[in-house]
C-alpha cells in the first residue's frame, strides 16, 4: 500500500511518526487500498493558509485539505492515484485541546476525513454529513485498533527476557532453587 507521510514545517512536539503510519496503513486497508497511492502531508498553520487561499479561496488557515488527483469520470480506482491529504498540526493540537482528547486522535479522524474525500465522499448535505462521519468513524476504530495492538506487541516481554531475568535474579554462583516437594 503505497503512501507517504511527510512532517514538515515543524517540530510538531508530541508526534509519533511510526504510530501515525500504523494507523494509516489500518484506515487504507479497511478501505482496501492496497496499491493507490496516497500522499500525507502534516504542516504548519501558514502552509495550509496559503494553499486553502490559493485553491479554496479562504483567506484563512484550516484543519485539513484534501486534492484529489483525479476528477470527473476517471475515478482514483482507474489511476492508482488518489491525491494528497494536508493536515495542520497546529489547528489539529487547538482542536484536541477544545475536545479535550489527544493530539494523535485528532490527527487520526483529521486523516481519515480527508482519505475518504480523496475517495468522493463529501459532507455538503445533512445526509452526506451522516455518511461521511460514520465512514470516519470506521476508519478512526481500524486505525485506533491497530496502533492498539502495535503498542500491545511493544510492551509484551518476550520469552528470551523472562529467561534472562530469571536467571539474573539469581546470586552470581549459587545452585538453582529447588522446587519445594508436595507431600
Amino acid at each position: 500500500m503505497p503512501f507517504h507521510l511527510s512532517i514538515v514545517r515543524g517540530p510538531h512536539a508530541g508526534l509519533d511518526r511510526a504510530d501515525l503510519k500504523v494507523r494509516l496503513e489500518a484506515m487504507m486497508r479497511k478501505r482496501n487500498l492496497e496499491v493507490e497511492e496516497v500522499s500525507f502531508l502534516l504542516t504548519d498553520d501558514k502552509q495550509i493558509h496559503e494553499l486553502n487561499r490559493e485553491y479554496r479561496g479562504y483567506d484563512k488557515p484550516t484543519d485539513v485539505l484534501a486534492f484529489a488527483l483525479t476528477e470527473g469520470d476517471v475515478g482514483p480506482r482507474d489511476t492508482g492515484l488518489l491525491g494528497d491529504v494536508i493536515v495542520s498540526v497546529p489547528t489539529a493540537r487547538r482542536q484536541a485541546r477544545e475536545a479535550k482528547r489527544p493530539l494523535v486522535d485528532e490527527l487520526t479522524m483529521l486523516l481519515a476525513h480527508g482519505l475518504l474525500h480523496l475517495l468522493g465522499y463529501d459532507h455538503a448535505t445533512v445526509k452526506e454529513d451522516r455518511v461521511m462521519r460514520a465512514e470516519t468513524d470506521v476508519l478512526v476504530a481500524a486505525a485506533e485498533l491497530a496502533s492498539a495492538s502495535k503498542k500491545k506487541k511493544a510492551r509484551a516481554p518476550s520469552k528470551k527476557r523472562t529467561v534472562a531475568l530469571a536467571i539474573a535474579q539469581r546470586s552470581p554462583g549459587a545452585p538453582p532453587k529447588k522446587a519445594p516437594k508436595k507431600g
